[in-house]
């Protein structure tokens, strides 16, 4: 038995039938909780933070040896790296060579996605002719977050004009089928770069570019896991962002030597 799930769902005056409700199961499986059965790990952390309890208070042994793995949380994360620079160039060009249904990007400036790979225009839209959807999102230049986000790191106007520099490499997009550019004005707190079911997520830590950050490389398990968290905030921005006019914001096309 259980008896610290017992106690607290007696504590908290939570029945089973509710906990059960909270974390999406069949009241069924809390009783083999309480039973002592180990649940996976998404209904751990759910159960947990539905009690204001630790997670490691009401299971503090890890699941059997030999036991299912989650099909959630703990499969999707296939990679780390130290900072955005630590990410092999050819796992970027791969990843969007291998696109067959979507490219989605989501960043303030994007600066090194385009002067690492000159060529990045082009392959977008070869991949959009293709059938891909590409949908690229930036930082507005004249907008609030950004100017928030240049204080933060320091830098006042310099991001703002990195964005417009960073858009004229993306103007021979604009007439293609398929391909998306607009300009968001939100708080952002990850760039992402999504290819069909793999995402690279660079967290931003307060004052400091998001170069300088850690990337998680994510491939997508099931609907409950991170990536499909990160990748709705993805359609979130982009249902408010508006497309990018480049007479109005003043942008000169330059060529991509």
């Amino acid at each position: 038995m259980n008896e610290r799930l017992n106690s607290v769902l007696a504590q908290r005056g939570v029945s089973p039938e509710s906990l059960a409700d909270v974390c999406e199961v069949d009241p069924k499986t809390v009783g083999r909780w309480l039973g002592g059965r180990v649940p996976h790990r998404r209904h751990r952390f759910r159960a947990a933070q539905h009690l204001r309890v630790e997670e490691t208070f009401l299971w503090p042994t890890p699941p059997p040896h030999g036991s299912r793995p989650d099909a959630g949380l703990g499969t999707e994360l296939i990679g780390t790296y130290q900072n955005r620079a630590s990410v092999p160039r050819g796992i970027w060009l791969q990843l969007l060579a291998e696109a067959r249904e979507q490219i989605c990007v989501l960043v303030y400036s994007g600066t090194f996605f385009a002067q690492s790979n000159p060529h990045v225009a082009k392959m977008l839209a070869e991949r959009a002719a293709a059938g891909v959807r590409v949908r690229l999102c930036f930082g507005d230049p004249g907008g609030h977050a950004v100017a928030v986000r240049g204080r933060e790191e320091g830098i006042g106007d310099t991001l703002a004009a990195k964005i417009r520099a960073s858009l004229t490499y993306y103007h021979p997009l604009l007439p293609e089928a398929g391909c998306d550019v607009r300009l968001h004005d939100t708080t952002l707190y990850a760039s992402l770069f999504r290819y069909d079911d793999n995402l690279l997520v660079n967290p931003h830590v307060w004052g400091q570019p998001a170069s300088a950050n850690p990337v998680l490389h994510l491939k997508r398990a099931d609907a409950s896991g991170w990536f499909d968290n990160y990748a709705q905030s993805f359609e979130a921005v982009w249902a408010g962002a508006r497309p990018w006019t480049p007479d109005q914001e003043g942008t000169v096309v330059h060529g991509q030597d």
